[in-house]
């Protein structure tokens, strides 16, 4: 454990669960402590508190919130700080992911998908830099690897996380020189869930081409943040690409 992490705090959304929890696993280890936010994953956000606070009591809180409610957002700063007395890092993870193509996109789909990949970073962002700027702090984005090369059919998506690359960059200019601001750019890191498209034909493709020839584990994701938060301290702007190598052979 790195001991002069011990008083510092992360603010996470999406961290019950898949990368989420390993991002909170891995800073917890470093010796953040941790205010976790969910939608609906309440049992999930509730066995990760368990589960960290075993190690080193009362390092570990959970908050529920609905991202696409911005007049909500602001809560999750307060509760933060209400519960550790500061917020030192904000971690943008949640993330919702689905197909929406030509024909078939509405309103109802770019609200949602704008909203939880762009819009609630933003407004996320907005409300933590006071503390952020206070502490001296920064923020990491997870966008995605297929900003540059958009992947056919899920249109709102990568609009959105292609949008969060550019908020990633505009805020590292306007939180300068108190808060760095980075992003990370997964490639095949965790399958989605419950999603027939992702069967194995697709996934041996994925793996054929990405330059690794594996899928990555969400652990290589929690250990770019890491790096980002923790051991990168003249770096501000930047977007890390965690896809081995994939981006390079589309």
């Amino acid at each position: 454990m790195v001991t002069n992490n011990i008083n510092k705090v992360v603010l996470i959304t999406g961290g019950a669960k898949r990368v989420g929890a390993a991002i909170c696993r891995i800073l917890h280890a470093e010796g953040f402590s941790l205010m976790v936010h969910y939608k609906s994953s309440l049992n999930e956000a509730r066995a990760l508190q368990a589960e960290l606070n075993l190690q080193r009591p009362n390092s570990v809180s959970i908050v529920q919130g609905d991202l696409l409610n911005v007049t909500g957002i602001p809560n999750l700063v307060h509760e933060t700080v209400q519960c550790f007395g500061r917020l030192d890092v904000l971690i943008n993870n949640a993330s919702t992911y689905y197909a929406s193509e030509i024909g078939e996109i509405d309103e109802e789909k770019w609200h949602d998908l704008m909203g939880s990949n762009l819009k609630a970073p933003l407004f996320l962002s907005q409300a933590a830099a006071p503390e952020l700027r206070r502490n001296h702090g920064c923020i990491v984005n997870i966008t995605d690897m297929h900003v540059e090369r958009p992947k056919k059919g899920y249109i709102v998506y990568s609009v959105a996380k292609a949008g969060l690359v550019t908020l990633t960059k505009s805020l590292a200019h306007e939180l300068s020189p108190e808060v760095r601001v980075n992003a990370v750019a997964p490639g095949p890191v965790q399958w989605p869930e419950s999603n027939p498209q992702f069967d194995e034909v697709y996934r041996q493709r994925v793996i054929n081409q990405t330059l690794l020839k594996r899928v990555g584990e969400a652990e290589d994701v929690a250990k770019a943040v890491k790096f980002l938060v923790a051991d990168a301290p003249f770096i501000t702007g930047h977007v890390l690409a965690v896809d081995g190598g994939r981006s390079l052979n589309l």
